[in-house]
């Protein structure tokens, strides 16, 4: 199909700015990228669903930093709505190419699935590029993920039912934690959502090239992310930043995969969700058409952010539904042992 009527709209009005000397991300430096990104958050997305509480959480880092967090908790918690005497929750790592994206810019997104599905959110500040290079941001999700396992109950959570998600890179850093659970025998999640992952090594794929300029996310942009995160090109060649050079997919939690139709980056997710499948790893993949990059977050211009968060809603309550903790394997290792 076409590109989204009011997406086209506002994408002209994105080039006129920059033609009229608006400076793109790629041409910031990092500090006034964040700044920009984060207030245009105000423009295209729409307010955040209410929800019980938001409550802000410091989460040790294994080299003695802190990185901050935001425990969302929906107003129906208390019903326990699958069963249990804690509530399931989703640990969520936000996009902006490991450069850019906080925990601001992606609140709307959050409340949105603490209310739909309900559960609880936890939204991870990892650390940043170019001031924190690869493999930092992947030390700070899998150091957040031992964190909720050790310490969900003071925060009446259920370790049992826990998913991981995240988009563009936010979603590479949760896919590869599934994979660095399977190494490292830690708990698989119930669910990992992606949302417009980064999968690949190069990006050399005929979406990237079709789609390079004029629809949200552009080539230059995607590189200087790269750049400033990777300290060399060896560190492309490795899963933790491209999961789709890990030689084997199998055993990880299912997956809900969605993707945009006029992103750079769907034929690499598309290529992912048949290797996850290759792999026997349940999987859903959905295209959103007419859609660009970020196009979850972009509630005050298209009704598909609201579809894709009821879809993200359903495939989690789905999975703490069904999810039997009897079928998850026995944690032996103490948290410290974890993190050796």
């Amino acid at each position: 199909m076409g590109l989204d009527p009011d997406l086209a709209a506002f994408l002209e009005l994105v080039e006129v700015g920059i033609s009229t000397g608006a400076q793109p991300l790629h041409e910031l430096p990092p500090s006034r990228a964040r700044e920009q990104y984060d207030a245009s958050t105000l423009a295209i997305d729409c307010p955040g669903m209410e929800v019980a509480s938001v409550t802000s959480v410091n989460i040790p880092c294994r080299d003695g930093s802190q990185m901050r967090a935001r425990l969302y908790t929906p107003h129906t918690v208390a019903s326990q709505p699958y069963g249990g005497v804690s509530s399931p929750a989703l640990l969520y790592f936000h996009g902006g190419g490991y450069c850019v994206g906080s925990l601001d810019s992606h609140d709307s997104l959050c409340r949105a699935l603490t209310a739909l599905t309900p559960c609880c959110v936890v939204s991870v500040a990892y650390r940043l590029a170019p001031e924190h290079q690869f493999p930092t941001a992947v030390h700070d999700a899998q150091d957040a993920y031992l964190w909720l396992l050790s310490n969900a109950p003071a925060y009446s959570l259920d370790t049992q039912h826990i998913a991981v998600g995240g988009d563009s890179a936010g979603g590479t850093l949760a896919t590869g934690l599934t994979i660095a659970a399977r190494e490292a025998g830690w708990q698989q999640p119930v669910l990992q959502v992606l949302l417009y992952p980064c999968t690949s090594a190069w990006q050399d794929t005929e979406s990237h090239s079709r789609l390079a300029q004029g629809y949200l996310l552009e080539a230059p942009t995607l590189q200087w992310m790269f750049k400033n995160y990777l300290r060399n090109d060896a560190d492309r060649m490795d899963w933790r930043f491209a999961p789709l050079e890990a030689l084997d997919l199998s055993g990880l939690a299912p997956a809900f995969i969605a993707l945009a139709e006029y992103d750079p980056l769907v034929d690499e997710g598309i290529s992912y969700a048949e290797k996850l499948k290759a792999a026997e790893v349940p999987t859903h993949l959905r295209v959103y058409g007419g859609m660009t990059h970020d196009f979850a977050r972009l509630g005050n211009i298209v009704s598909e952010a609201t579809q894709v968060r009821e879809d993200i809603a359903r495939a989690l309550e789905s999975a703490f539904s069904k999810f039997n903790a009897s079928e998850q394997p026995i944690i032996l290792r103490t948290l410290p042992q974890l993190l050796e």
